[in-house]
């Protein structure tokens, strides 16, 4: 498949959730109506300090653009939801690098660099090389699991701390 038929399919997706998101009005949970919301951001300018770099209230969906390095695992992250494992699903693009993931039924599958992909509820990763990842999220269940990992990180610098 050439380049630009891969880009052409990606926006295609992209812009059908989107567009399915809006005509949705329980799924937009911010107060502020969507013509007063930032309805675009340049990549160079997309939040990088946060634990999970992101944007809410794109028409109920949570953006996210995200490196890891290799030999990142998920899994201890995501311990205590349901499954131990994300259960939120994502679409999107694989920037850079090779992503490991493993369903909540046994299946694997290995996103490269280059990658469309739907990640469907209930699956954890290991990063095999380095990744950088943008991804389209549902915001009411990706708001939960980032507070999730956050919480889960500041109990790891704790531990941390006391050894």
């Amino acid at each position: 498949m050439n380049l630009f038929l891969t880009y052409r399919h990606f926006f295609t997706i992209i812009f059908t959730i989107i567009s399915g998101s809006l005509l949705s009005q329980e799924m937009n949970t911010n107060d502020e109506p969507l013509s007063q919301q930032e309805t675009h951001i340049a990549m160079h300018d997309f939040p990088k300090d946060m634990v999970i770099n992101h944007i809410e209230g794109w028409g109920g969906m949570t953006v996210a653009v995200n490196e890891m390095p290799a030999g990142s695992d998920l899994g201890p992250l995501l311990e205590g939801l349901k499954n131990n494992s994300c259960q939120v699903p994502h679409w999107g693009y694989m920037i850079a690098g090779v992503l490991k993931l493993t369903y909540d039924d046994g299946r694997e599958e290995t996103l490269k660099a280059g990658d469309l992909f739907y990640m469907p509820p209930g699956h954890v990763g290991v990063v095999m090389e380095d990744i950088k990842i943008m991804d389209f999220s549902p915001q009411k269940g990706m708001h939960d699991v980032i507070k999730h990992i956050e919480y889960k990180l500041a109990e790891f610098q704790k531990q941390d701390a006391k050894n």
